[in-house]
């Protein structure tokens, strides 16, 4: 797929709308609801079997994405605010709680997210963590270094307000 350029657009979630999406191992969509299509702008044929990542805005940093990963991994839930990039450049923020999902043995074949609109005023909040995030990644050689410096950043800001990842998100 073409590269797609932020326009600085932003649409905004409908205050009970929730955006639905399942990936399989890898994080390729096997099911999109329809709010997802419309505020990615992307038709159900583009989106199926397409990496999660599709989605992924430039201002979004790597650590976060990490730790998300990490934590499904682990067998665990979590949440995080997103800024999402649709197929025209406009952008989404929202609230993601996304889980991992088993079978009847207890193994994970596959993720379950769903999306609603986050508060104005923690987006407010996160959006200057986020950017001093990216920061961090871009000062780096490769991507890898930097999602690392920009995960070990995150890490040691949790550290200094003494919360735990997920107590920082609510905590928003």
């Amino acid at each position: 797929m073409q590269a797609i350029r932020p326009t600085g657009v932003e649409n905004l979630l409908g205050e009970e709308e929730l955006i639905v999406s399942k990936t399989d191992l890898k994080g390729r969509i096997t099911y999109a609801n329809d709010v997802f299509i419309r505020m990615a702008k992307y038709s159900w044929k583009e989106l199926m079997g397409a990496p999660h990542s599709v989605i992924r805005h430039p201002d979004m940093p790597r650590a976060v994405f990490k730790l998300l990963w990490d934590t499904l991994q682990s067998k665990q839930e979590i949440f995080a605010y997103v800024v999402n990039l649709a197929k025209d450049g406009s952008h989404y923020w929202v609230f993601a709680h996304v889980t991992p999902t088993f079978d009847e043995r207890g193994n994970i074949v596959g993720y379950h997210s769903n999306r609603r609109k986050p508060d104005p005023a923690q987006i407010e909040r996160i959006k200057p963590i986020y950017k001093t995030l990216c920061a961090e990644e871009a000062r780096h050689a490769n991507a890898k270094e930097g999602m690392q410096a920009s995960f070990e950043a995150m890490v040691g800001l949790l550290k200094q307000q003494g919360v735990g990842y997920d107590e920082f998100v609510l905590s928003l």
